[in-house]
This record gives structure tokens, C-alpha cells and sequence, in this order.
């Protein structure tokens, strides 16, 4: 589609004189899904653009009667107008198509659609355009523009949490990815729903989305013709928003409007979000800059965050206030809070009445009465091992050989729950940041600092209160027997992941002072090398067994950055390593939370708080099962061990089998599903309960409760079953919390990958251009998706910024290819072909843009050299 085709008069969609049209921004440009629904305006009246929502009464009725669905909605952030919600059975997903069928809901909130009435049903062909659409995310791209060969943004999982890594591309995959889930013609899902209509139980249910919806005589009338070449039917509506899970904050630029002669140029500004899922908003003058109006240019590159507080059904544009200016556009502090601001992070100051809860006499100790009450374990050889800058330090490992050859192996876990009480301000504000945020550059903490890296903090020589899982263990790990209960410790060192390597890879070394911490003197450094060596054994023979069992781990690339002291500048980048130190910490925390699952589920089956892991997607990935035949790999889906086993069979013997493997792991995360909280009362079966990734039957959190409230909560349950205190929660409040942590992960999360890119970005305006070979994961008709090998970056290249005579795209069953053929160098010379496909090794130059925080990727031209 041309500009030219995609541009509107905005007067015809209700919008005031003075508004420009512009290609890219949200109101400016039709959808398919816009333009037939989209009522013409009636002389001399402003006619809606948007559909009134439905009554909460009509909704409540629609939803038990199965003519409405529900679910979070998730926009394309390359493609604006696509949006969608994970089908009720969760086999794909629902695809809503246009702003207007979207509603005026934004990313992430929690919608009721509609199927919409029969004359409103259309096929959508795919428009054969790639172009980006000036979004944020390189990776999210539909699946029938790659066929199924689609990036996915890379999991950067904290490294300081080894039970987090492990789930990282599965806890919350990413849950703002456009995906064309839908099958390739309509003429698939009418045969399928046909059969499924038929063939439900006496409780009406079905496995797919579409047949509580449709009856087999409605299905029939549907013309086979209308389902030709189609990719996507457009059959849904949003009709209400159930929950506005959205911040509505969002970051951007003021611009005056362009019609001087309206009225609205005396009271208006237009506000332009950087995310382009974010509608413009008009925000008032009196809110901006006393000299917007006469110098709008000294402001062009000026952030602002806009809170957007109304959004009516007859404007393309909604209404929204300005919150704060925040500064320059590009640099770190600003464009930090941006992100923090927009999706809802609390990293204001903690309340007065929230730090009232901490201990007020310092220094603290811990009483005689509650040394009384525990364990006493600060006699014995306990240490951490953690990132060289963490601060908030959780989880501490004890290992030692008893006389009989076997071990007592210990996994000793910050006692949150003993400072952090039930019902008081401090438990309120912990519960509703849900999680602490680890930005590039600094943290923003769930609890005060005192508790974050003091109190709770199991800093070395230091007494402190522990939850304590303690096995006895032969030396290949089979766990002979278990014990819970509060503990009181002293940890004898802070072991780096680095200092825990070094004795792992050299286990016969001895250790001068200087190349460790401080020990403390009750203990040797051979005493805690000895435990570290003892650790990683038993560890190595847990991790084989857990995959031997069907585990299923999926590894990608995490950038990491050296920080300038002074200036904050990212001065470098890296590949994180995860090495044995990392995998010995891994699987106690792994080992500590299944079986913490296994006690509060036997004590409190209705009140439990685990975490499950939905299996895949199945229409995604019988779509890569397609794909992976069609291009000769031979890759077993039928569980999550058995696809563990194929990815990590080599892919050659040379040295680009790693970034072969990349690719497939990019490939295989993108069908699985997110992993959740919840509560065992609400699911009533158990087989739900699973998780997929690690092919146990209950899993849970326990290991990190001064950085998730998930865990604190678990605590508490645990300490019910062992006789504590009562548990005050009902299941459904259990329920509440388990969603809203689930919301606040995944924004942290995204928080995460955005602090990621933005100190990139930065990078590369700074020290570029940098070259890099790079692994082709996507190819699309005029543009190919890349790993950048050397730092773990995906990017797009376009075939129109590179110097080419031309190009080909064509499709192999669903194996796509593009041929490039390079314009010569010199009049004397032959033009140069190109092949890109799958797994094709390429060199890539990633530059500056010349605008703040935006950066391509060009490729350099072949070797002429045979």
C-alpha cells in the first residue's frame, strides 16, 4: 500500500480542523479493520467512530451464556492496528483487526470480545508490505510474514536468581508479541469447528474458541470461496473493558497543532507517545511549557509523560493530561523513568507509615525469645553465592558429609515474613509492587533498604533469621530425607558466582586470602571449597536426573553492560556466561522450591500458592513442527524432554552450531506459554497445575522473598503447615494476589528488556558503528530478521537501505528464501548474489540513526572472493 492509499481526511472520522494525518501515528492511518466499519458522518452531527460498550449486566449474561470471551489483550508493537487474546483453550490465539475493533482498549488490559454480526465478516489478505510502522519492538513480527520463523525479544532473566533463569522465556512470553496465531484459511477452523460442535460432551464444552460461538448451521452458511488465499477471518470486536490493566501513562512529544485557524490551536497541544499501541492525546496549553507556544522547536526533542483520562467513541485522539516533563530525549535518567512511569513501577520513597514497621532500635538483634524458637544453625559452614554486586542477598548453601558417606545439604532462605507482617503498611506497599525491578543501573526495591540489604539480607557474619530446607542426600543426590523449619545462620563468606568457579575449575588449588572475600575465622577456605565441590557433584547428578525426568530448558543470550563509576555511560558489552556456579545454585533453589510446592499443598490443598506452567501453544507449534520438516530438521515435539533432547543435539561440529542452536531456541520459545501464579482452590484440576518446563507436578517460589511477594506469601504458608500462625487469606484473595503478581512480573520483566535496549541503544550511538556476524532467524518478503552474534541483539534489515540492484522473495513450502543482487562496486566489476535464509551467516554493521535511541542494521556486502 502506498502513503498516498493509507491517508484519510481526519474530518471524516470526527476529528477538528488542525490535525494533520501522519502515516505511522495512531489515529492517522486506516486499518483493513477500520474502513468498513467506520460509520460516515452525518451532516451537520458528529457521528461515533467507536462502538459504545455493552452494560455490565448484557456482559455478565454474554460471558456465562458463551457468546463473549475474555482475556488480556495484546497489541502488535510493530504492526498497531493488530491486536489479540489468547483463545479460552488455550490453542491460539483471537486476532482483532483495526483500532476501531479494538475499542479504545489498550495493551494489556483484560477485554470481553464479541464475534462480530455476519455481514462484518471479511478475509484479510496479507498487504505483502513489511515495512515497520516506527515501533519499539524489533522481535514481533506475525507469524505469516516469517512463516513461523518469528524472533522472539530476548529473555533476560536476572542472573542473580538461578530459579528465575530457568523459567525466564517461559514465565512471561512476551505477552505484548503480535501473533497471527489463526490458521491459514477459514475453511481449516469451519471443518474443525464443525466436528467439534458435533462431538461435545453433556457440558456443552469444547476445545475450540469458536464453537461456543457458532452453531453447525451457522458454519455451513459460511462460503468456502470467502476462505480463498485469506490469512487472517476478521470476526471480532472488543465490547468492554473489564479491567484497565494499562497505566495509561505513556512517554512523548508536544507539537503544536497545524491548523493556527482553529479554535482548538488556542487551547490544545497534540501529545505523540514514543509507543506507537498508544493513542495521541490533546493535552491542554495551560499544561505545557509557559513558552511552548512561541518556541514549540526548543521542546522537539523534550520528554514528557502524558496521563491519558478519557478517550470518547466520536475522536480519533484521546484526552490526556501532562504529569511531568522528564528531559531530554536519549538519556538514561529520562528515558528510565519513562519506561518505570509508563508501566506502573512504584519507585517513589517508602511511606512514612510503611518504614514505621521496621525495627526502630538499631542496631538490631535478634531476641532471646526467637533464637529460642529456631534452629540454631550459625555454628555451621553456610555461605552465599551471588552476582559480585548483589546486594540483597536471599538464598545461602550449606553442605556437609555426614559419617555414613551421605551429606546434609541445606538451602537457607531469608526470613522475610518475620519483618514483614500481615495487614500492616508495610505489607500493603510490599504486596502491591509484587516484585523488585533490576534496571541495567540500579534496582528499584520491593521493601526498604534497611530490610533489601540489611536486616533480611544474609550478609556474612552477621546472625540471621532464616527459613531453612535441609536434606540428607546420598553423593549422586537421591534425597533420603527432608526438614523445614526457621533458622537462625551466620554466613561465613559472600562467595561471587566467579569465586565459586574458580573452585569448581580448579579443585585442587589452594586459595590465598587475597583472591577470596573475608571468612569468617570459625571456618577455612578449604572447608568452604570442599562444600562448593560437594555442592556441585551432588548438583550435577540432580541436573542430569531432572532431564533424564523430561525438563525442558530453553537458554538465551542476556547483554550485559560495564557501567562508566562516574558518568553511569555504559562503557561495554557482554554475553552473560551461565557456568557451573550458576548451575549448582540453580538446582538447590530449584530443589528447595518443588518440594516447599509438595508441604503447603499437603497442608492447605485450597489455599496453596504454586506456579504452573501451561504447555505450548499447539497451533504454534504444529506450525513449527510444519516448518522444522519443511526445512530437514528432525526435531521430536511430543514433550518437553524429548524437544530438550533434539535442540541440544549438536547442529554440526563447527563453530556456528551455537548460534544455530540460538536460532532454534528463538524459534521453540516462541509457542510456549506463560508460566503463573495462582491458587490450588480456584483450579480445581490438578493436572492443571503442572509445569511443563520442568515436568513437575507442583512447583512454587520460595527462594527469593526479599524481591517477590510471591514468596513471602509462601512463607507464611509454610510456616501455617509447620504450625505457625493461622493463614488469614481466603483462597480467593490468595487468587488476587497470585494475579496481581503475575501482572507485576511481566511488567517488570519488560521493564527489564527495556533498560536493556535503551543502554544499548546508547552504546551504539556512542562507540559505533560495530560490526558483528549475525545468524539470519526470519526472512520476510523485503526485510530479514538477524542474531547478532557478538551481542545477543535481534534487528531487522531492509533490502531498500542496502545498495541492491534488486531483490527476490519466494517461498519454498514454508521454508521462505530472498535473493539479493548487489549493485557492483565499480563499473568493471559483476554484481554480486546474495542468499538469505534460515540459519544463513551473515556480517552486519549496527549504526546510529542520528535520532536518540535509534539504530539500524545494515548488511555489508559479500566477499567477491572465491
Amino acid at each position: 500500500m502506498s502513503n498516498s492509499d493509507s491517508r484519510i481526511n481526519p474530518r471524516q472520522l470526527g476529528t477538528p480542523r488542525g490535525i494533520k494525518a501522519e502515516r505511522g501515528l495512531y489515529a492517522a492511518v486506516p486499518t483493513s479493520g477500520d474502513r468498513k466499519n467506520r460509520n460516515k458522518p452525518a451532516r451537520g452531527k458528529k457521528k461515533s467512530i467507536f462502538e459504545a460498550y455493552m452494560s455490565k449486566e448484557d456482559v455478565s449474561a454474554g460471558l456465562k451464556r458463551r457468546e463473549l470471551i475474555q482475556g488480556p489483550l495484546r497489541i502488535n508493537p510493530k504492526k498497531y492496528h493488530e491486536a489479540f487474546i489468547p483463545s479460552p483453550d488455550g490453542t491460539r490465539d483471537i486476532f482483532i483487526d483495526g483500532v476501531v475493533a479494538r475499542n479504545r482498549a489498550l495493551n494489556g488490559d483484560i477485554v470481553v470480545v464479541r464475534l462480530l454480526p455476519r455481514e462484518q465478516w471479511k478475509v484479510i489478505k496479507p498487504d505483502g508490505s513489511d515495512k515497520e510502522t516506527e515501533a519499539t519492538h524489533e522481535s514481533d513480527v506475525p507469524e505469516d510474514m516469517l512463516g513461523t520463523c518469528v524472533p522472539r525479544e530476548v529473555a533476560k532473566g536476572d542472573a542473580k536468581s538461578p530459579d528465575v533463569i530457568i523459567e525466564a522465556q517461559f514465565d512471561d512470553n512476551d505477552a505484548e508479541q503480535g501473533q497471527d496465531h489463526l490458521p491459514d484459511t477459514l475453511a481449516h477452523d469451519i471443518k474443525k469447528l464443525s466436528l467439534d460442535t458435533a462431538e461435545k460432551g453433556e457440558d456443552g464444552d469444547s476445545t475450540t474458541p469458536w464453537a461456543p460461538l457458532c452453531t453447525p448451521i451457522l458454519l455451513q452458511e459460511i462460503s468456502l470461496s470467502e476462505s480463498i488465499n485469506c490469512r487472517k477471518p476478521c470476526l471480532f470486536q472488543v465490547v468492554y473493558i473489564l479491567e484497565k490493566k494499562h497505566s495509561r501513562a505513556a512517554t512523548g512529544f508536544i507539537k503544536l497543532l497545524a491548523d493556527k485557524n482553529s479554535e482548538l490551536f488556542k487551547k490544545c497541544a497534540m501529545f505523540s507517545p514514543v509507543d506507537h499501541r498508544v493513542p495521541r492525546a490533546y493535552v491542554s496549553l495551560a499544561d505545557c511549557p509557559s513558552d511552548f507556544v512561541a518556541r514549540p522547536e526548543d521542546y522537539s526533542n523534550m520528554l514528557f509523560i502524558c496521563r491519558i483520562v478519557d478517550w470518547k467513541e466520536d475522536s480519533n485522539f484521546a484526552s490526556g493530561y501532562l504529569a511531568k516533563s522528564l528531559g531530554q530525549a536519549g538519556e538514561i535518567e529520562p528515558e528510565t523513568e519513562g519506561i518505570l512511569t509508563e508501566y506502573g513501577v512504584d519507585f517513589s520513597d517508602f511511606s512514612p507509615e510503611a518504614l514505621e514497621c521496621l525495627p526502630q532500635s538499631l542496631p538490631w538483634v535478634i531476641s532471646p525469645g526467637e533464637m529460642a524458637k529456631r534452629r540454631d544453625l550459625r555454628k555451621e559452614c553456610i555461605f552465599t553465592i551471588d552476582p559480585s554486586t548483589a546486594k540483597d542477598l536471599d538464598d545461602a548453601l550449606s553442605c556437609k558429609q555426614l559419617p555414613d558417606g551421605n551429606f546434609e545439604v541445606g538451602v537457607h532462605i531469608a526470613d522475610v515474613s518475620y519483618f514483614v507482617l500481615e495487614e500492616t503498611a508495610l505489607d500493603r506497599v510490599a504486596s502491591e509492587r509484587a516484585t523488585s525491578v533490576y534496571l541495567v543501573q540500579k534496582v528499584i526495591p520491593m521493601l526498604p533498604k534497611l530490610l533489601c540489604e540489611e536486616l533480611c539480607s544474609l550478609n556474612p557474619m552477621r546472625d540471621r533469621l532464616t527459613f531453612s530446607v535441609m536434606w540428607k542426600v546420598t553423593p549422586k543426590g537421591k534425597i533420603l530425607d527432608e526438614w523445614f523449619g526457621r533458622t537462625v545462620i551466620c554466613s561465613c563468606a559472600k562467595l561471587s558466582y566467579d569465586h565459586a568457579q574458580s573452585m569448581i575449575e580448579n579443585p585442587g588449588k589452594v586459595f590465598s586470602p587475597e583472591e577470596l572475600p573475608p571468612v569468617s575465622p570459625q571456618h577455612s577456605v578449604d572447608e568452604i571449597q570442599q562444600a562448593v565441590l560437594n555442592l556441585h557433584r551432588i548438583a550435577q547428578h540432580l541436573r542430569k536426573q531432572r532431564f533424564i525426568d523430561g525438563a525442558l530448558r530453553l537458554d538465551q543470550l542476556k547483554l550485559s553492560f560495564t557501567l562508566d563509576q562516574e558518568s553511569g555511560m555504559p562503557q561495554g558489552c557482554y554475553i552473560y556466561q551461565y557456568r557451573d556456579s550458576n548451575k549448582l545454585v540453580e538446582e538447590f533453589m530449584l530443589l528447595a522450591n518443588m518440594a516447599v510446592a509438595h508441604q503447603i499443598y499437603r497442608s492447605f490443598p485450597e489455599q496453596a500458592l504454586l506456579r504452573r506452567h501451561p504447555p505450548p501453544q499447539s497451533k504454534l507449534l504444529n506450525d513449527l513442527m510444519e516448518f522444522c520438516h519443511q526445512v530437514g530438521l528432525e526435531i521430536d515435539f511430543s514433550s518437553a524432554g524429548s524437544l530438550h533432547k533434539s535442540l541440544n543435539e549438536t547442529f554440526g561440529a563447527d563453530k556456528y552450531s551455537g548460534a544455530r542452536k540460538e536460532v532454534l531456541t528463538n524459534m521453540f520459545s516462541r509457542p510456549m506459554q506463560m508460566a503463573l501464579y495462582f491458587c490450588t482452590g480456584v483450579l480445581k484440576d490438578e493436572t492443571l497445575f503442572r509445569h511443563y518446563a520442568l515436568n513437575v507436578p507442583f512447583y512454587t517460589h520460595f527462594t527469593s522473598p526479599i524481591r517477590r511477594y510471591a514468596d513471602v506469601v509462601v512463607h507464611r504458608l509454610l510456616s501455617a503447615s509447620l504450625g505457625g500462625s493461622p493463614i488469614k487469606m481466603e483462597k480467593e484473595a490468595i487468587q488476587r494476589q497470585a494475579e496481581h503478581c503475575n501482572d507485576r512480573k511481566m511488567a517488570s520483566k519488560r521493564v527489564q528488556e527495556l533498560s536493556t535496549d535503551l543502554f544499548f541503544a546508547i552504546f551504539v550511538r556512542e562507540c559505533g558503528p560495530l560490526e558483528s556476524e549475525a545468524m539470519v532467524m526470519g526472512v520476510l518478503n523485503e526485510a530479514f530478521d538477524v542474531l547478532v552474534l557478538k551481542f545477543g541483539v535481534q534487528k531487522r534489515i531492509y533490502c531498500n537501505a542496502l545498495p541492491l540492484l534488486g531483490f527476490h522473495f519466494q517461498k519454498v513450502g514454508r521454508k521462505p528464501e530472498l535473493t539479493l543482487m548487489w549493485e557492483p562496486e565499480s563499473p568493471e566489476q559483476e554484481s554480486v548474489s546474495q542468499e538469505i535464509t534460515i540459519f544463513t551467516l551473515v556480517e552486519v554493521v549496527l549504526k546510529s540513526d542520528g535520532v536518540p535511541l535509534k539504530y539500524s542494521a545494515l548488511l555489508k556486502r559479500p566477499s567477491t572472493e572465491k
